[in-house]
């Protein structure tokens, strides 16, 4: 019987891990599909704290798994295909390799995946001027244009963030009117810097080391045209990675995002914690999730010791 186990290796799931294995609970973690998480696959990161000069994602990611490992956790190359979560400090996570384990208590930090078009040439372009996170990234294109796709809360708040930098910011959205609450989409209607591209859709990204621009239709009339933009922020929604939770009956909400208690980190099953992107609708951001993890690691030891007590 384990101790802990931590499901994910991004930034939640290593600070997590950090915390439990200095506490000397000796836990695994579970790296999950993408090893690392969602930073290994962006390159330079200017703000997260200590990297004055910024760092690769990757580079920050396997920096984070060698400190969890310098003290003790065990990480295994695997991912989650079933849980069985009791109330009775004695959950068992099965593995997609067939491995089984029983643990006492279980960190669930598996993020959230941003939702793309699923265009090819927008894969192709991803950190050549495609990005899904204009807080992370909107520095990067000072003086520029830049487009953003979507028409909900997010895309008009990531388009008037990204008014700090670019030249022209064009706001794409598929329908004639605004998703986002009013008080937004009167906000972006009225910034000078945004225009609104009502009734369509990309159809493709061009540019084979970096983006160039974009070609767009017009839904009612099927006309294409050119936009010249250095930047493109898909801002769609994110999906939390957290079926195989909620089967186990882990409480989430409407849209899939793990509930847990107030300004603590256990969820509705009791031994079993969320940190991260997976139970964070609003931020999506690496100190965030490193944040939630240090307090899920630190809730879950407090809840071994009552165990023993």
């Amino acid at each position: 019987m384990e101790e802990i186990v931590i499901v994910g290796s991004g930034p939640a799931g290593y600070t997590a891990a950090i915390y439990a294995a200095r506490a000397n609970l000796k836990p695994i973690l579970i790296a999950g599909g993408l090893p690392g998480g969602q930073l290994t696959q962006t390159t330079d990161i200017e703000n997260f704290p200590g990297f004055p000069d910024g760092i690769q994602g990757f580079d920050l990611m396997m920096q984070m798994q060698k400190q969890a490992e310098k003290f003790g956790t065990v990480i295994k190359q695997d991912i989650i295909s079933e849980a069985k979560f009791n109330s009775e400090a004695n959950h068992t996570l099965i593995l997609k390799s067939g491995l089984e384990i029983e643990t006492k208590s279980v960190i669930i930090a598996t993020g959230a995946s941003p939702r793309w078009l699923g265009l090819p040439s927008e894969h192709n372009l991803k950190n050549k001027g495609v990005s899904a996170c204009a807080t992370c990234d909107g520095a990067f294109y000072r003086d520029v244009p830049v487009v953003v796709i979507g028409g909900g809360d997010t895309a008009v708040e990531e388009a008037i963030f990204l008014t700090k930098f670019a030249s022209k910011v064009t706001l794409i959205h598929r329908r004639d009117k605004l998703r986002a609450s009013k008080i937004m989409a009167d906000r972006a209607i009225a910034n000078p810097k945004i225009e609104i591209l009502w009734d369509t859709v990309v159809e493709e990204l061009h540019g084979k080391f970096a983006l160039e621009s974009i070609t767009v239709k017009n839904v009612k009339t099927d006309k294409l045209s050119t936009i010249e933009c250095e930047g493109y922020f898909v801002a769609l929604g994110h999906t939390p990675n957290t079926k195989v939770f909620a089967n186990a009956g882990v409480d989430v909400d409407e849209q899939g995002y793990i509930k847990f208690e107030r300004d603590k980190t256990e969820t509705n099953i009791r031994g079993v914690f969320v940190a991260g992107d997976c139970s964070d609708r609003d931020y999506k951001q690496a100190v965030v999730a490193a944040g939630m993890g240090a307090k899920a690691a630190i809730d879950a030891e407090k809840y071994l010791e009552a165990l023993e007590s």
